[in-house]
């Protein structure tokens, strides 16, 4: 079990930022695989964007590329996601997640809440 603890949710205008954290307890592997996911209110957990974190490489779902970033700190054990130019579908609860596959679904933080309402 590597527990993950997110962080940094709100309320944001439309186009506005929002950055959230996600930091995993214990050693992470090169191989470790850190995402993710969504949920919108009656709409089925979605993929959001991943990283593998040894070689820091990315996958993105098509409606937040160009806007959403994520990356990693391996010295703080911390994953972010920065998202840009936010729009109201974006609003849901955004989960973290890790685990050795693509996309990772093995271990899950407590969801955070974004809202993106003028």
């Amino acid at each position: 079990q590597v527990p993950l603890v997110e962080s940094g949710g709100g309320l944001v205008q439309p186009g506005g930022s929002l950055r959230l954290s996600c930091t995993a307890s214990g050693r992470i592997y090169s191989s470790y695989v850190m995402g993710w996911f969504r949920q919108a209110p009656g709409k089925e957990r979605e993929f959001v964007a991943s990283i593998r974190w040894g070689a820091g490489t990315t996958f993105y779902t098509t409606p937040v590329k160009g806007r959403f970033t994520i990356s990693r700190v391996k010295a703080e054990n911390t994953m972010y996601l920065q998202m840009n130019n936010l729009k109201p579908e974006d609003t849901a609860v955004y989960y973290c997640t890790g685990g050795s596959d693509l996309p990772p679904r093995t271990h899950w933080g407590q969801g955070v809440q974004v809202t993106v309402s003028s």
